[in-house]
């Protein structure tokens, strides 16, 4: 079946980081906003790094990312797949990076999350842009074989990259996130001696 994504971007003017997924799911297209399925680990893999509850309602999602600088969008813009199986994607029409880059230039680091999204990422979008892209592992249920846990040790190298740029979010993480990227940050430095 083609579709064309109908959520909107979730971005304000003063948003620094873009996570950018493949296509939003079937739960997520009902619910009218990303990472909407139940047991999608998104939010609380965020909410662990930040050492805040996890945001349950669109609302309190909104503001949360709102607050911590984060903005949401897919790869693809219109695409063949069938139901929300990331495998099926083909005939993708990509999302327009450079106007979206151009508008908020706020946007300091992009964040894939998940193998799909980073193929099409890299075939349609990669030579567009101009800032860190980071790649990430998918916090969607089909990706069990990695706890929050493990997933936020892998997100925290967002942080990592976006302290370089903004070292007051490195107050905002929880202390064990806040010890890990003090570690990153050292490992980089003593690497580079």
């Amino acid at each position: 079946m083609h579709l064309t994504h109908q959520l909107e971007i979730f971005i304000h003017d003063d948003s620094k980081i873009l996570i950018l997924g493949s296509f939003p799911s079937i739960k997520s297209r009902e619910y009218g906003f990303y990472y909407s399925h139940k047991q999608n680990r998104f939010f609380p893999v965020l909410a662990k790094l930040f050492d805040e509850p996890a945001p349950s309602s669109i609302e309190e999602r909104k503001q949360f990312l709102i607050k911590h600088k984060i903005a949401l969008y897919d790869v693809v813009e219109e695409c063949d797949i069938h139901s929300s199986e990331d495998a099926s994607i083909k005939n993708v029409i990509p999302v327009d990076i450079v106007r979206i880059l151009k508008r908020y230039p706020n946007i300091k680091v992009i964040g894939i999350t998940g193998k799909k999204a980073a193929s099409l990422f890299d075939k349609y979008l990669l030579d567009k842009v101009n800032i860190p892209v980071i790649y990430l592992p998918s916090t969607s249920p089909a990706n069990a074989k990695m706890s929050v846990d493990d997933l936020v040790d892998e997100y925290i190298i967002l942080i990592k990259i976006f302290f370089k740029i903004d070292s007051m979010l490195v107050y905002k993480l929880s202390n064990k996130s806040r010890k890990r990227v003090y570690s990153l940050l050292e490992y980089n430095y003593s690497e580079q001696k």
